[in-house]
């Protein structure tokens, strides 16, 4: 059984208590598909955590102490803009919000209970990217209108924070139901807002395909999609390309979660279903299990 959800609030309970982290469990997995000769598609699964490094010590310990409470970054990126610059666009998009998380995300220090610091802090992270790519473009005529999108979720103790651009998707597992978290920001997505177009002839529209909301692309400025969500012990997270998407069906992919739960199992069989259907684009997931601490 799948249901979207139009926002974060509709797809998940309130916060757990932040006194109790959960612990989290996950793997990527990015493919070319049976189609493309080249994978413009980038994703990143990385850690923080706060350290310190002992130089001396007459105490017999370990040289790097490391905090117990753990900051999660997920991030799947796909580029657009020829094959040369959908590549660059998502490398550039990706390296740069690993940059900034590495050098000026304050995660350790979030205590605003709105979360709002986080999610602005990691808008401003797809603003520099945008800026970044650009101006690469502008350097390399044969790079111009490069773009990408960019799915992000961080997750810090019990809370997930979403910031979106673009046609990739979060999804929400929870007690075996499939919530949508993001929009597709393209032209047809547009259309089914307004009521405009019936969302199951959408699926299939000729026009689904043309992005309206890209980092980088053919000029500054982009509209960044964010919500926070309270995480609870059992839930899975689904980030994925369009490469999934286009070819299996939200029922099917919930599907698939229900019976595959170890990520990397689960991240295997939803690259192998996408191909399975022709692979015709690149192929990028990232699943990602909560668990309560044992």
């Amino acid at each position: 059984m799948s249901r979207t959800a139009a926002s974060a609030e509709h797809a998940a309970a309130p916060a757990a208590s932040p006194g109790l982290p959960l612990v989290v469990e996950s793997f990527g997995l990015t493919d070319r598909g049976r189609v493309r000769t080249q994978n413009q598609d980038q994703f990143l699964i990385a850690e923080l955590a706060r350290a310190m490094r002992v130089q001396q010590s007459s105490l017999g310990q370990p040289s790097t102490h490391y905090g117990d409470e753990r900051g999660y970054l997920f991030v799947v990126a796909d580029g657009v803009g020829g094959t040369d610059g959908g590549e660059r666009a998502s490398a550039l998009a990706v390296g740069t919000i690993e940059e900034f998380a590495l050098n000026t995300l304050r995660w350790f220090l979030q205590q605003d209970g709105g979360g709002h610091q986080v999610l602005s802090e990691f808008q401003a992270a797809l603003k520099q990217a945008d800026a970044r790519i650009l101006d690469q473009a502008a350097h390399h005529p044969e790079l111009r209108g490069m773009g990408t999108t960019v799915t992000l979720a961080y997750f810090f103790r019990s809370a997930l924070f979403v910031i979106h651009v673009g046609d990739s998707r979060a999804y929400l597992l929870r007690a075996g139901t499939l919530y949508r978290l993001t929009e597709d920001h393209t032209l047809v997505g547009e259309l089914v807002r307004r009521g405009q177009l019936d969302p199951v002839k959408a699926a299939r529209h000729q026009l689904r395909h043309v992005i309206t909301n890209v980092v980088g692309g053919n000029e500054q400025g982009l509209r960044v999609e964010m919500h926070k969500l309270g995480i609870e012990p059992g839930d899975l997270m689904l980030l994925c390309s369009d490469g999934l998407t286009e070819t299996v069906p939200d029922d099917r992919v919930a599907q698939l979660l229900a019976q595959h739960r170890e990520p990397r199992v689960a991240c295997k069989r939803l690259v192998a279903e996408a191909n399975q259907h022709g692979g015709p684009d690149n192929i990028t997931v990232i699943t990602a299990v909560f668990h309560a601490p044992s």
